[in-house]
């Protein structure tokens, strides 16, 4: 099975503003095909997380990788947040070449499904937090700009 690269939707492309539906079939085929071409298509770009509807679907699906470990989240539901937040320069494959400051919790907690159905829980600091936050804001069509914190004026 070869992955292939997808396209990734750009703003504003009204895609990217709707809600997934979660995945209810883990045996199907497609599905471990559709997660390997996204993972192939976030490194292709040179992104660190993917989730389904920039690539034109409607699946409740991200990928991340970070620290060299590929994480894959289906119906991904965060369910703890830090109190602790911070302001941090964000990018998007759907937005190419911006960056955004937005304040998000430092840590959270993520309960999800792996690509075969199986539970999973993942308590995420850092990076990792703030990716899979970002990508799950995808899932639930919130976009980067939807969080950009305002740039107070002197």
């Amino acid at each position: 099975m070869t992955s292939k690269i997808l396209k990734v939707l750009k703003y504003p492309n009204g895609f990217l503003r709707k809600k997934t539906e979660e995945v209810k079939d883990f045996k199907d085929p497609k599905l471990s095909k559709f997660i390997s071409d996204m993972a192939k298509t976030m490194e292709a770009e040179k992104g660190i997380g993917l989730a389904a509807p920039q690539v034109g679907s409607n699946l409740r699906i991200c990928v991340a990788r970070v620290n060299n470990v590929l994480y894959v989240l289906t119906n991904p539901k965060i369910y703890s947040y830090s109190r602790k937040k911070e302001i941090f320069e964000e990018g998007c494959l759907s937005f190419p070449g911006k960056f955004f400051p937005v304040e998000r919790p430092v840590k959270v907690k993520i309960k999800a499904r792996d690509a075969a159905g199986k539970k999973m829980k993942i308590k995420a600091e850092g990076l990792l937090a703030r990716v899979l936050q970002h990508e799950i804001d995808h899932l639930d069509g919130i976009l980067i700009i939807d969080r950009e914190v305002p740039k107070v004026q002197p």
